[in-house]
């Protein structure tokens, strides 16, 4: 049986209904980021920019204080975009969740999605839309260098725009389903972190993203 846990304050709501977003002084930013409280297409959000280098991080996270999860559902909405001061060519507006992160925010599992290839007209970097990393020692570039497309995905999606996300993780292995689909977008049956791991819940960013975050919902199994 699952017991449900609403982060009321990332609940979805149209404008001007539901709770208030998350505010800044009540999550914890790892890295250089600016986030704050936003109504970003008719839903109360956060907004998370990033606003440079990774300062000795590999990741960007905006951890959510309180959570503690193994097993069970993350869902959430998410868009993302470039647009970032100073984002290079190759920014993609990587946006996505952290889960099991460690105490010390330096080991965790992430799905994410480059919403910027969704709709692009190459078809290799279609393919590259949805991913699967482990930090520190599971990056895409290893991933995809040692098993090329086994833990990445096409996905239909466009930067700025809302996409749902929900996250099913059940010991070593985690699937990812995009907009209430029925199947999975990505398959992972072997997390890099193994089974029994438990931690925080994090939002994720990647490099000249600016991101919006709604609707977080856990459900712990």
């Amino acid at each position: 049986m699952f017991r449900t846990l609403v982060v009321a304050a990332l609940s979805l709501g149209l404008m001007g209904a539901g709770p208030p977003p998350l505010m800044p002084d009540r999550v914890e930013p790892v890295g250089n980021l600016a986030v704050a409280a936003k109504t970003f297409q008719g839903r109360a959000a956060l907004q998370v920019t990033d606003l440079g280098p990774p300062n000795g991080h590999t990741d960007k996270l905006v951890v959510l204080p309180g959570t503690d999860f193994g097993d069970g559902e993350i869902e959430l909405w998410v868009a993302g975009e470039p647009g970032a001061v100073g984002a290079n060519p190759g920014a993609r507006g990587f946006v996505g969740v952290m889960f099991r992160l460690s105490d010390d925010r330096k080991t965790g599992e992430a799905f994410y999605v480059r919403p910027t290839n969704g709709r692009a007209e190459d078809q290799e970097r279609r393919n590259h839309t949805a991913q699967y990393i482990s930090a520190p020692d599971w990056p895409w570039e290893r991933l995809r260098r040692e098993t090329p497309s086994r833990y990445e995905a096409y996905v239909d999606m466009q930067p700025a725009r809302w996409v749902r996300l929900r996250i099913v993780v059940k010991g070593e292995r985690a699937r990812l389903f995009v907009d209430g689909a029925e199947q999975p977008t990505l398959i992972v049956n072997d997390l890099k972190g193994g089974a029994g791991r438990r931690g925080a819940i994090a939002l994720w960013i990647g490099p000249g993203t600016v991101a919006h975050f709604a609707g977080l919902t856990v459900k712990p199994s």
